[in-house]
């Protein structure tokens, strides 16, 4: 019984287009597929130890939801080997959001600004 109530409870929090990037190969392989395919992406960038992301995920989760053509991408900048890749794209804080609309970064939000990420998820992804 535990296990199917843990299912439910990760159906519920964890929506499905929410891909959590475990590895920088991971990471580079989601890169280029969005960057090959033309993909609507977000990549948000974020650390368990961050007060602000805390506040961020559970819109991040709602907006997921309004965006299901959106496939957000989680990172955790704490995950050993993702730091040239975090170099490489110019990531020093979090919460870091890229925005990609035909294969190209679109916009970046940093900070946990929630009406502005609002905003460029209605502008881009609507």
């Amino acid at each position: 019984m535990p296990s199917i109530l843990l299912s439910l409870w990760l159906s519920v929090t964890d929506p499905s287009n929410v891909v959590y990037i475990e590895s920088e190969e991971q990471f580079n392989d989601s890169l280029r597929k969005v960057q090959d395919e033309s993909l609507p992406a977000v990549f948000y960038f974020t650390a368990v130890w961050c007060g602000p992301c805390r506040l961020l995920s559970p819109i991040i989760g709602q907006l997921s939801e309004k965006y299901p053509h959106v496939t957000t991408y989680k990172i955790d900048i704490d995950k050993e080997g993702l730091g040239s890749a975090l170099s490489k794209l110019n990531v020093h804080a979090v919460p870091t959001l890229h925005f990609f609309q035909n294969g190209k970064k679109a916009s970046e939000v940093i900070g946990a600004d929630v009406q502005r990420l609002k905003d460029t998820m209605e502008a881009l992804y609507k």
